[in-house]
C-alpha cells in the first residue's frame, strides 16, 4: 500500500497495544465528547500525553472530525527526541498503529516541502516521536478515511513559526484540510500555578493571536512543549479564514483519578473556526 511505513513507537506504553482495546478506549472517549463548535472548522489544538492522562481532552477536539470524508489532517508537533534545525515533513507512505495504517497525503506534504528550504522530508526525526503518533488513533477512529501530513518542528523560534505558518496556509488553501497543533501546556507545577500559566496560552488561542503567544513563549518557554507548533497552526488558520478560537476543554494530569496535584501537566483542546458559509 505504501512505499514507507512509520511503525508505532509507543503502542503498548502510551496507549494500548492491541487493536480491540485501543479502539474501545478511543471510541468511548469520542462518544463522551460534545462534538460541536461554531463555524467552519479550520484547525484543532490537541494534547499528546499518554491516552490515560490526556485522552479525554484530545477527544473533545477529534470528535469534531466525525463524519468527515475525503479529509486531510495536517499534524504539527514538536520533536522531543531528535534535535534538528527547521521543519521535517514525513512525506511518503503511512503511519501505522494497532488500528491499522493511515496514509500520508503526499501531494500536500510535497507542497509543504517545496515552500521553503528549511522544510525538509527527512523521515528520521519521526521514527520515535510521540507528539504526532498520539494523534493518529483519534484520526483513525473519528475520520477513518482521512489522510495525514505529519510535520515536526525541530526548532520553535519565531522565524521557523513564520515560515511554517506561511507554508501551511499556501499548501492547504482550497483543500479539505484541518490543521492540528499537538502540544501539552505547562509541566510539573502545582495545579494552581499551572492554571495561571496555561490561562495565558488559552487566552492567546481564544483571541487567535499568534504574535502574543510567541511573546509569551519567548519570555517563558515552559508555557508549552509544542508552543511553536501551536503558534504556527494558529497563524496559518488565521490566513485560511479562521476568526475565532473556541476552548473546548482544559484539564491537567492531576484531574485523572484524583492524581497528584503538586506536579501536573496542562492539556488543552480547542477549535479554530471561520465564519460558517452563508
Amino acid at each position: 500500500m505504501a512505499s514507507r511505513v512509520r511503525r508505532s513507537a509507543v503502542a503498548g506504553s502510551w496507549y494500548p497495544g492491541d487493536r480491540a482495546t485501543l479502539a474501545a478506549e478511543v471510541d468511548a472517549r469520542l462518544a463522551a465528547a460534545a462534538g460541536a463548535c461554531r463555524g467552519r472548522l479550520v484547525g484543532l489544538v490537541s494534547p499528546h500525553a499518554g491516552l490515560r492522562y490526556s485522552g479525554a481532552v484530545a477527544a473533545e477536539a477529534y470528535a469534531l472530525l466525525r463524519g468527515r470524508r475525503a479529509l486531510t489532517v495536517v499534524l504539527v508537533g514538536p520533536s522531543h527526541r531528535v534535535a534538528f534545525e527547521g521543519v521535517s515533513v514525513y512525506a511518503q507512505g503511512a503511519f501505522e498503529t494497532p488500528l491499522g495504517m493511515t496514509r500520508v497525503a503526499e501531494d500536500v506534504a510535497e507542497a509543504l516541502a517545496r515552500a521553503h528550504p528549511s522544510i525538509t522530508t527527512d523521515p528520521w526525526p519521526h521514527r520515535e516521536e510521540h507528539s504526532l503518533e498520539m494523534q493518529v488513533p483519534f484520526v483513525q477512529r473519528a475520520a477513518p478515511d482521512a489522510r495525514i501530513v505529519p510535520v515536526l518542528l525541530g526548532t520553535q523560534t519565531r522565524a521557523v513559526v513564520d515560515v511554517l505558518a506561511a507554508a501551511l496556509a499556501g499548501a492547504v488553501a482550497g483543500r479539505d484540510v484541518v490543521l492540528v497543533a499537538s502540544t501539552d501546556l505547562s509541566h510539573y507545577h502545582s495545579s494552581a500555578r499551572a492554571g495561571a500559566l496555561d490561562a495565558q496560552v488559552t487566552e492567546c488561542v481564544a483571541r487567535l493571536d499568534p504574535e502574543a503567544l510567541m511573546d509569551r513563549l519567548e519570555a517563558f518557554p515552559g508555557h508549552a512543549c509544542g508552543g511553536g507548533a501551536l503558534a504556527a497552526v494558529v497563524k496559518a488558520a488565521r490566513g485560511l479564514g479562521a476568526v475565532r478560537g473556541q476552548v473546548l476543554r482544559y484539564a491537567t494530569s492531576g484531574d485523572v483519578e484524583a492524581g497528584d496535584t503538586s506536579r501536573v501537566v496542562g492539556y488543552l483542546a480547542a477549535a479554530l473556526t471561520a465564519a460558517a458559509p452563508a
